[in-house]
């Protein structure tokens, strides 16, 4: 027998009333969304691509059965199509603002009303009955964890199945063992299902959030969508500054991809910023109130112990996790051990209630290379490894979040600890920085070391932007943070051989090799830069067809003269080590000939 989830789950969840929500929102229900100052987000096509989608059929997945999983379908100029994973949601199918002829993808609309929020893609699914936690815990729940230990396998796990290119079975496996989770909140239906694993494609998340000091609604809720647009797997809501919960309340409703918090923040706020103040029941109320909202997943900072603290007196950077010195501030001042820990199985039973994920917060994570694999940072990753388990039992999802500042001969050690206490539950590192001395290029000090930790076996990276330890991210630096980030999860995909990695950079390379420049343009991750890099020197419209770039001109191309050497092979009939010798001796005459410059004067390029 099956169950639907009228209302994305609300049928069979708990709720809590609208005058409830208001307290405990601090007078900010989702009503007051329509309210809000957001009336327009970045819409339209990638370069050269459209939204398509594969129709996966299912039996839970509504009236018509069918499952739409969405892809990028990348035109190419000699006639065929490459698909791609695509995290953009319907935002890329909508006509561009001003573009009244459509897009071509399957939507080829206007954006809906970004107040009512995106359509409720999971609500009219339907579910296998409540299954037993674990075996040391008989409680029904309706967890995806819960129904993979049961042999069930359910719409999200059908679909993340077509988006990664496996077998259901094998996505039920590894969600039944734990070493993958699917982040999807009953009360965010809007959603479209994605799996964090080792053994599946690498996923990056991209941080936002207002502070204190700057943002607005409407700025964060563009950052989603343009994060998205850009490849983001999964959105962090990190604001600390005015209106929380309507921020949250608009980026949930209009995102595609699960969102993610950190509880502790809001919190905070709540007593205005003095950890001294924070209780247990605030807390309490708190996740309560964001599992309703709709949060995919959280960080929780249940492993800063009391006794961990004075391991991180003599650091050079101290604590550098907010959440993490906002409990050991809590800690200090109450002599008492943190009431993440104490209340954990309570807060099990919460988040079970919702399918909520834990992302378990490294607190005592190292801010420096010197702090680096330290006991402090050791000694909490032990205690999640003990939480991992407690919230497994409840039949609770369970990833474990990771550092940091860690120099690249210390990197795979993390993985290999990680995964030896935490059971292998997915890792969610924060770069790893592989040095300290790059304030402004801090995207690409942090992917040097997220490439190697998730070849490794880390199965989600968190982006870093250029403008880590300086300032709150743009939109620009949003995007620089995601591309930069999508490379190291893709450069980590290759070293792992995961399955299908490699055949955008054989399409992209054969792109290249044959001079189809627009073809280079569109499989980039980024087809925008790419062309405005070209076009800086080379504009013109048959430079787009043209069989050399600004580098080295039509005389001296690499691939140009292994193109000729191929030909002139072809027509004399000869080897290739032949042709190479006759090639090369013909070129080194016209080298000599041309006076035996590397570059020439443009005029005689022509």
């Amino acid at each position: 027998m099956s169950t639907t989830m009228p209302e994305g789950g609300r049928a069979f969840m708990p709720t809590v009333s609208p005058e409830e929500l208001e307290s405990l929102s601090g007078g900010r229900g989702p009503g007051e969304r329509n309210a809000a100052p957001v009336d327009s987000v970045t819409c339209g096509p990638i370069h050269s691509s459209r939204k398509a989608y594969l129709d996966v059929p299912c039996d839970g997945a509504g009236p018509d059965g069918v499952l739409r999983v969405p892809v990028r379908r990348i035109d190419l100029t000699d006639g065929t199509t490459f698909d791609v994973y695509d995290t953009s949601g319907p935002y890329t199918g909508y006509r561009a603002p001003g573009d009244g002829a459509g897009t071509g993808g399957d939507d080829d609309e206007a954006c809906h009303d970004l107040a009512a929020g995106l359509p409720r893609t999971r609500a009219d699914w339907t579910y296998p009955e409540p299954a037993p936690a674990s075996e040391s815990d008989a409680t029904a729940v309706r967890t995806q964890l819960a129904w993979a230990r049961a042999g069930h396998i359910t719409p999200e796990m059908r679909f993340v199945a077509a988006r990664e290119g496996f077998d259901p079975e094998v996505v039920r496996e590894e969600v039944a063992a734990g070493r993958a989770v699917i982040p999807a909140n009953h009360r965010h239906p809007e959603s479209e299902p994605m799996i964090i694993g080792k053994r599946f494609a690498t996923k990056v998340n991209a941080n936002i959030g207002n502070s204190a000091v700057t943002s607005s609604i409407a700025e964060e809720v563009e950052k989603m969508v343009w994060a998205t647009r850009w490849g983001a797997d999964t959105v962090m809501d990190l604001s600390t500054g005015k209106d929380i919960h309507a921020t949250r309340e608009w980026i949930l409703r209009n995102s595609p991809v699960p969102i993610g918090t950190v509880p502790i923040y809001q919190a905070l706020e709540k007593v205005n910023g003095d950890p001294v103040k924070l209780t247990w029941e605030l807390y309490r109320d708190t996740i309560i109130e964001q599992c309703e909202q709709g949060v995919d997943y959280m960080t929780v900072h249940a492993g800063v112990l009391l006794r961990y603290v004075p391991l991180a007196a003599k650091r050079v950077t101290g604590i550098v996790s907010r959440g993490g010195s906002i409990m050991a501030a809590w800690c200090l001042a109450h002599h008492q051990e943190s009431f993440l820990y104490t209340r954990f199985a309570e807060l099990c039973r919460i988040l079970a209630r919702y399918d909520v994920t834990f992302s378990l917060g490294d607190g005592l994570r190292p801010g420096s290379i010197a702090d680096a694999n330290d006991e402090a940072q050791f000694a909490e990753l032990r205690t999640l490894g003990e939480l991992t388990r407690i919230a497994k039992s409840h039949g609770v999802q369970v990833m474990i979040e990771g550092p940091g500042h860690v120099p690249m001969d210390k990197i795979v050690e993390n993985v290999r600890l990680e995964e030896q206490w935490c059971e292998e539950a997915p890792f969610y590192t924060l770069g790893p920085l592989a040095t300290d001395i790059a304030p402004g290029y801090d995207h690409i000090t942090s992917a040097i070391g997220a490439a190697r930790i998730a070849e490794a076996g880390t199965a989600m990276l968190c982006y870093v932007t250029p403008k880590e330890h300086l300032g709150l991210p743009n939109r620009d630096d949003v995007k620089t943070g995601v591309i930069t980030y999508k490379i190291a999860a893709h450069s980590a995909d290759l070293a792992k051989g995961h399955p299908g990695a490699q055949r955008r950079d054989d399409a992209l390379s054969t792109a290249r090799f044959e001079f189809r420049w627009r073809d280079q343009f569109a499989l980039a991750l980024d087809p925008d830069t790419a062309i405005e890099y070209h076009d800086e020197t080379l504009p013109a419209e048959p430079a787009k067809t043209a069989h050399f770039c600004s580098m080295c001109g039509p005389k001296f191309c690499s691939m140009r003269i292994s193109q000729d050497i191929r030909d002139y092979a072809a027509e004399h009939g000869l080897e290739t080590v032949e042709a190479i010798e006759a090639g090369m001796a013909e070129k080194s005459a016209e080298f000599a000939e041309a006076g035996g410059r590397v570059y020439l004067p443009i005029e005689q390029q022509r």
